[in-house]
């Protein structure tokens, strides 16, 4: 025997409302008056209504819905980002689903094109973009990270990466290190750490030593490393463009024989889950991926609820700390 689930009119009249009220206040209307919101949203609930999305949609409604763009899910980076997000939001009764620039490409279709089509309320871009990614006009988006290329008009909450290089590299210099390799890769966040760190490398009479331009995986980590100890021996340090990369450059050190951080200290970025694993303790600049969530995720709130006009779009930034473990120590004399 079928149970029917229950309708927008079942939930009107155990609240003995009309079906033009109870819609209002699925849509948060604030012209509805406290006690009949209350008696709409009980009746809800011993309903166990669930709204139908999908007609929401088709009726031009707000879903209450929040995309997030993110480069990869095999980089954990984004697990803080998007505990922020969902921090932000949850207030607001948000609910929060996910896209990844990898996913669909085979299908040609860009992530943020893929979201608009559900209707959501407003996306967080947690990507790289690209010189021809179209925002429609009045659409909240907000960018999380620091990116290549930025979508013109568009709010960014970002870390400060380049104080981040030079917290990595001015940690290795003030422990002794003279022969430091930077291995980098593509991308906003790896391109302005690679700059910082090479005008500190400078600054402090250290010819700089870069490796990588690839993706920010742990195989160009240990490909990178792995080159640099052949081609200079005399290498005490590496700073690697995130926590993954540094797992690669470990890997390169210990098979050419060596330790860490006796012969050679490492140290990555991002503060993953990685970073903190007892059988790594990785040193890492710490970039606050949660903070950069939460703001962005409160931005982009402010946006749904009162689209801006042409404003010149904002730019945050989160200052970076450093978390000293065991991957990084003095040179040996």
């Amino acid at each position: 025997m079928s149970h029917r689930s229950p309708t927008i009119v079942d939930v009107a009249a155990r609240a003995g409302v009309s079906k033009s009220l109870v819609s209002m206040v699925l849509r948060d209307d604030p012209g509805v008056s406290p006690a009949r919101r209350a008696a709409v949203l009980a009746a809800a609930d011993e309903l166990d209504y669930r709204p139908n999305r999908a007609a929401a949609i088709l009726a031009g409604t707000r879903t209450r819905t929040v995309g997030v763009v993110v480069d990869d899910f095999r980089n954990p980076w984004f697990v803080p980002m998007l505990e922020g997000v969902r921090t932000a939001l949850a207030p607001h009764g948000l609910r929060l689903t996910l896209a990844d620039t990898r996913a669909n490409a085979h299908l040609g279709t860009s992530p943020l094109d893929d979201l608009l089509a559900l209707r959501v309320d407003g996306v967080v871009l947690a990507a790289e973009g690209s010189a021809d990614t179209a925002v429609p006009p009045g659409t909240p988006v907000v960018v999380a990270g620091e990116r290549a290329t930025v979508p013109s008009g568009l709010d960014v909450v970002a870390s400060d990466e380049a104080a981040g290089g030079r917290l990595a590299t001015e940690h290795l210099l003030s422990l002794g290190h003279r022969h430091i390799v930077h291995v980098t890769g593509s991308g906003g966040p790896a391109a302005a750490r690679r700059a910082a760190a090479v005008e500190r490398m400078v600054a402090a009479g250290s010819a700089p030593l870069v490796y990588g331009s690839g993706a920010t995986a742990e195989s160009t980590g240990y490909e990178g490393t792995r080159r640099a100890l052949v081609e200079h021996p005399e290498t005490t340090a590496v700073f690697a463009a995130n926590d993954v990369m540094a797992m690669g450059a470990i890997a390169a050190v210990r098979d050419a024989g060596l330790h860490v951080p006796e012969d050679v200290s490492v140290i990555g970025n991002d503060e993953t889950p990685l970073a903190s694993s007892p059988l790594v303790r990785l040193t890492t600049v710490d970039p606050h991926n949660d903070e950069v969530g939460r703001l962005a995720a409160e931005r982009l709130v402010d946006l749904i609820g009162a689209p801006r006009g042409q404003g010149a779009p904002e730019r945050t930034l989160v200052a970076p700390t450093l978390v000293v473990r065991s991957t990084t120590a003095p040179p040996r004399a």
